[in-house]
């Protein structure tokens, strides 16, 4: 193998994760964020959760961005940490699709139809078709359908370049050695572990692993190990992306690291313990790309099976990884945002509402996450959690206090007209985002009295106040991250969300006075529940005017009640979609 040959090698790499990079991205427009719309769904059991997450990361082609995706709803509230460990399950099971579509090159026949199924054969048909589609088709669909061809045929060229490449391997003596190295079980695994935590893909070093493949160097006693490692490796990517991310973020990416190594760990056992019994003969023999498709599918369905009834051990074993903060720490942390509201700045009013805007948007993801811990405390109570919630409530009235006198005096300077509608914004947001935090308190405190009490909502009622809180959730995320990012589609989103946690709220009170009537709720339990769903309603009521003031902030000529009236009209057909869209997510 020479210098041209290894050139060959590095071309083709790039090419084939340029590819499935390309094929991903168009796999995942083209399903117009119904993906993400699939996984925020609750999943009553965590075999659901593992279905789901196979059936979506077969679909994008990658294990990476599924649970890249799980830990981001997680940190946002909208999924729960017991929800994510089905999917991210499920998501090393779907990854396992792109190594069949790869093995399908090592096809050998002379038959016309059964060479077609070869890729190197339709490839080229695909590519004709995907550049069609993107170049001469207005339609973005197609346009998005012809990406994903185009990437496919480049994933594939890219893996009959590695092939060619390394073929001259097969007659270098040194290169065979360097695999009976990683004959050593836990070197194979190491080596695996590495290559994809670098290239961040389990189905981009599967597909170096077949291409490897046509040398006949690869055995099954050097491959197996290697496949092992490799999804270990893979998980590099979720971690990567949970920093910064609150507590239960990380626990997700842990989750997916504690599943790859527990069941390597595992299956390695197991099949070494059998080898040392019956002294497996195949192990010497040399691997096809269809048998490394086989090893990777069979040991990720095995340690989901095996895994799946400990789902909760799991999960346990992430939080006591990862531990909640104390109280004395989110004090420090989080007040440290209001040293930027330096006095000195007033004499550079541009930069001072600047700071303003970024201490603002700070203390609304505070708001969410005092909420956030609230709500999750209906399910998961503990002590902690309530003085968290009253630390974090705590923290949210010095952000109100200093940025309103701050705002104040910064009003009185002479501001550009945008300038001087942020700070009208932001003087009519914190009012709003305080009394977010105010409400995650009295959730907090209700939390704290049945707990301490032994009180118990019935099943029923439990049923609907999860739906609610999955509702609020939603708005309460929403609102901050289009106040976050000036988004504001996501703000137009809000209002017809907040009506319909209205009409959840009438429901809700309507069955509660059924319940009382039939004698199956007592009259504590329908006060605590009465107090709960009240400050549900008042929640999402602060986040719309928070949403409100936001599009008035974009607009000078912007009427709050206008707004409101014109937006309820039962012909404004975008508002009707969406508040039919959202009536139908949140059922009770």
């Amino acid at each position: 193998m020479n210098i041209f040959n290894l050139l060959s090698l590095i071309g083709g790499l790039a090419l084939f994760l340029y590819g499935m990079s390309v094929m991903g991205d168009g796999l995942a427009k083209t399903a117009g964020g119904k993906l993400e719309q699939i996984l925020e769904k609750l999943t009553s059991t965590p075999l659901r959760g593992v279905i789901l997450g196979a059936a979506v990361t077969a679909v994008i082609q990658s294990s990476s961005a599924t649970t890249v995706m799980v830990v981001g709803f997680v940190n946002s509230g909208i999924m729960k940490l017991r929800q994510a460990v089905g999917i991210i399950m499920g998501a090393n099971i779907g990854t396992t699709i792109t190594s069949w579509i790869l093995s399908l090159s090592g096809i050998q026949s002379d038959h016309v139809f059964i060479q077609m199924l070869k890729p190197s054969s339709f490839s080229p048909i695909l590519a004709v078709i995907g550049i069609i589609f993107l170049m001469f088709s207005k339609n973005s669909r197609k346009k998005d359908i012809g990406g994903i061809l185009l990437g496919f045929t480049v994933l594939m060229f890219g893996m009959e370049t590695m092939s060619t490449a390394v073929a001259p391997l097969a007659d270098v003596p040194e290169f065979t050695k360097v695999f009976t190295m990683f004959s050593n079980p836990l070197l194979g695994m190491l080596a695996g572990a590495l290559l994809t935590a670098i290239i961040q893909s389990s189905s981009a070093s599967v597909g170096i692993l077949q291409a490897l493949c046509t040398t006949g160097a690869v055995t099954y006693r050097a491959a197996i190990p290697i496949i092992m490692g490799q999804n270990i490796g893979t998980c590099v990517t979720a971690l990567i992306s949970s920093i910064g991310a609150k507590e239960n973020a990380k626990r997700a990416a842990f989750v997916h690291l504690y599943f790859n190594i527990v069941g390597t760990v595992l299956f390695l056992s197991v099949f070494y313990g059998l080898h040392a019994v019956f002294h497996f003969d195949f192990l010497e023999n040399v691997m096809s790309s269809a048998d490394i498709a086989v090893i990777h599918t069979l040991f990720n369905v095995v340690a989901t099976a095996v895994l799946l009834p400990f789902n909760r051990v799991l999960e346990k074993l992430a939080t006591l990884t990862v531990r909640d903060r104390k109280p004395d720490e989110v004090i420090a942390n989080e007040l440290e945002p209001l040293t930027h509201l330096d006095i000195r700045f007033l004499e550079k009013p541009a930069f001072a509402v600047a700071q303003c805007t970024d201490v603002i948007k700070n203390m609304a993801k505070l708001c969410r996450e005092a909420l956030l811990i609230s709500l999750d405390m209906l399910e998961n109570y503990t002590p902690e959690k309530r003085g968290l919630v009253e630390q974090l409530e705590n923290v949210v009235d010095r952000y109100e206090d200093e940025l309103g006198t701050y705002m104040v005096r910064l009003s009185g300077r002479e501001l550009s007209l945008e300038d001087s509608q942020k700070i009208s914004m932001g003087l009519h947001s914190i009012g709003d985002l305080e009394r977010i935090s105010d409400h995650a308190m009295n959730i907090a405190d209700i939390c704290d009295k049945m707990h301490n009490e032994g009180m118990q909502f019935s099943d029923k009622a439990i049923a609907e106040l999860c739906v609610y809180t999955q509702a609020v959730t939603e708005i309460v995320t929403m609102t901050v991250d289009a106040f976050d990012e000036e988004d504001l589609n996501l703000a137009y989103r809000v209002e017809p969300l907040e009506e319909v946690i209205n009409h959840l709220n009438a429901i809700i009170k309507k069955h509660h006075i059924r319940r009382l009537q039939k004698g199956k709720c007592t009259i504590e339990l329908g006060i605590a529940l009465e107090n709960l769903i009240n400050h549900y309603e008042r929640v999402s009521d602060h986040c719309s005017n928070v949403a409100v003031a936001l599009l008035q902030a974009a607009s000078d000529t912007f009427d709050t009640h206008e707004y409101l009236e014109r937006l309820k009209e039962e012909d404004n057909i975008e508002f009707q979609a969406m508040y039919q869209l959202y009536k139908e997510k949140y059922q009770i």
